[in-house]
């Protein structure tokens, strides 16, 4: 029983990362309709400027603290991701309004690579460390409950909680603030949230800037865990099974879909895997999206959508 909670806290510890990279392709969708390939790429590129400013910020301020150069390194790059989403806004998606889904699909790929080769333009194709104090020590819970406790990695825990405060926070901005509804408004219908006065163009900015802070907190955190390098906009992938599963369109899907797809790679890897010989982790999710993309297009939370002719 011990070895189970194990595995299944750390499925949920998993799937709460996924949910965070997820959530920036909800906050997106949600605002222009489109879906934003970029968002591995936002995630690669705040990653980047943070690692980079850490290491910079010493030598131009002389503030030997580290936890003052993360904060400062965190305000930084939070800086530079909103210069990205009014950039964004201003040189791409301006010109794309009301067009056909397609074309801000494509638009978001050329983003992709645009923020890519920029990154290693500015901040160098090394690997690079985040270091923000997160404890890396495992610890051993309810010894008195199971042989030798439960086994369970604080960095996650901590990054856990992180997510889940961030996810929290993006769901009341969307249901109790006037401008989460005006980006729900401009969700449903662009031409109509205009005709009632609703900048298109500012909404945009905003939601691009809120994407921009949630790539930057998961990029902070799976740099954290797993260095920042190039490799880290794959990252995206993972979580493209979390939205089809959860729906494009919402939020609380994001987090139940990630906690199902974390949980589910993590158990059927320890109990299936030995019976096909293991992999099983790599392959699980796109599986599970493939069934509900055959069953259930729209997700668990998404909304049916209903052509009238």
């Amino acid at each position: 029983m011990g070895f189970f909670l194990e595995t299944l806290t750390g499925g949920l510890m998993a799937g709460m990362l996924y949910s965070l990279v997820a959530l920036g392709f909800v906050l997106i969708f949600k605002a222009s309709g489109v879906f934003n390939f970029a968002q591995g790429a936002m995630v690669l590129f705040a990653a980047l400027a943070m690692a980079r400013l850490a290491e910079w910020i010493p030598g131009w301020t002389g503030i030997a603290n580290p936890v003052a150069a993360n904060l400062l390194a965190f305000v930084g790059a939070g800086a530079v991701m909103f210069v990205v989403a009014w950039a964004v806004e201003r040189l791409v998606l301006r010109h794309l309004v009301n067009q056909d889904g397609a074309t801000l699909l494509m638009a978001t790929l050329g983003i992709t690579y645009f923020l890519e080769g920029l990154g290693q333009s500015l901040f160098g194709g090394d690997v690079y460390k985040i270091d923000i104090g997160m404890p890396k020590d495992p610890l051993f819970v309810l010894d008195s409950v199971f042989p030798g406790g439960v086994l369970i990695n604080q960095e996650d825990v901590v990054a856990a909680c992180i997510a889940a405060a961030l996810v929290a926070a993006l769901s009341l901005f969307f249901q109790k603030t006037a401008t989460g509804r005006a980006l729900r408004a401009v969700a449903d219908d662009h031409q109509a949230a205009q005709s009632i006065g609703i900048p298109l163009n500012r909404i945009w900015v905003i939601v691009w800037c809120v994407a921009g802070v949630v790539a930057l907190v998961a990029g902070m955190i799976w740099g954290s865990k797993l260095g920042v390098q190039f490799s880290l906009s794959t990252v995206a992938l993972r979580a493209l099974p979390v939205v089809i599963l959860g729906g494009l369109t919402s939020v609380p899907g994001a987090i139940i879909g990630g906690l199902i797809i974390g949980v589910g790679e993590k158990l059927s890897e320890v109990y299936l895997g030995p019976f096909v010989g293991g992999g099983i982790e790599i392959w699980f999710a796109y599986v599970l999206a493939l069934v509900f993309l055959l069953f259930r297009p729209q997700g668990l939370f998404g909304e049916k959508i209903i052509d009238r002719v």
